[in-house]
């Protein structure tokens, strides 16, 4: 699997495009009204209870703003904060504070968001049972979002299709399961491939075939329990399809290895941030 790199450049990067579109082409003409010799200290507050996330960014965002500005960081990325706690200290312009605020801010919710979720499936699954993302994502956020995934406790599916193969149910109706398989084998190069099934029928049509995992997708619990049971003895097992807070400990109660939820990449609420000036 390609792996999630956050090297300096990336983030930096990174920073300097969400900067752009907030910045171009005039810059902040509100925060210009202020006098550029004041001075402040600023708390980043937590307004919820939060696996924090995206501090590097938040920190990039004030620096290529203003390298003379402090970013003081109090709480580490993948730390759980309360609501009111203080996660950095922040001093500098007044000004230019204000200009990197929203930025910084957008990058620290989005991110700590992510952890959270993914930190709420983990717990409700328990220690047997590993909770995956997906490949529904942001498109050109993917590293950021499975980076986050990995702070909540999470597990990184494949980053990109050249990962490993995954024959849906789509690659199924537009040949056949078999074959398709088989070629897989043939033709994997040491690449791991991971079958997605939606019935026992389907499962035991290729059981024994030598891959890696069985997707098993949208079955109901009893199917799942069953499905679990004929499989687990050739392959890692994974659940998918309808996964929720509220249906996911039953599912990981059926043996699966993991719990595949694209819900906390595309649908993570962001946590609430603020800097108190």
């Amino acid at each position: 699997m390609s792996k999630i790199k956050l090297s300096k450049e990336f983030i930096k990067s990174t920073v300097k495009l969400a900067l752009n579109e907030d910045l171009y082409p005039s810059g902040d003409i509100t925060s210009s009204l202020i006098n550029n010799d004041k001075m402040v200290t600023v708390k980043l507050i937590s307004n919820q209870n939060a696996i924090v996330g995206g501090l590097l960014f938040a920190k990039q965002t004030f620096s290529l703003i203003d390298s003379k500005i402090k970013f003081i960081i109090k709480k580490k990325d993948g730390y759980s904060v309360k609501k009111g706690n203080t996660v950095a200290i922040v001093k500098g312009k007044a000004k230019n504070i204000l200009i990197a605020e929203r930025v910084a801010l957008n990058f620290l919710s989005h991110i700590s968001g992510i952890a959270t979720r993914t930190n709420k499936f983990v717990k409700l699954a328990g220690r047997k049972t590993k909770i995956c993302c997906t490949r529904k994502t942001i498109p050109n956020l993917r590293v950021i979002q499975k980076y986050a995934v990995k702070l909540g406790g999470g597990t990184n599916h494949r980053f990109n299709l050249s990962d490993e193969y995954l024959i849906k149910d789509n690659h199924v109706a537009s040949s056949d399961l078999k074959s398709l398989v088989l070629k897989a084998i043939k033709n994997k190069k040491g690449k791991k491939i991971t079958v997605e099934v939606d019935t026992t029928k389907q499962l035991k049509s290729i059981l024994g075939l030598k891959f890696n995992t069985v997707l098993l997708d949208n079955m109901n619990l009893k199917n799942l329990r069953d499905s679990v049971k004929i499989a687990k003895k050739y392959y890692q097992t994974e659940a998918s399809g309808n996964v929720s807070l509220k249906t996911v400990r039953a599912i990981a109660s059926t043996g699966v290895n993991r719990i595949s939820v694209g819900s906390i990449t595309h649908s993570a609420p962001a946590i609430d941030f603020k800097l108190e000036i």
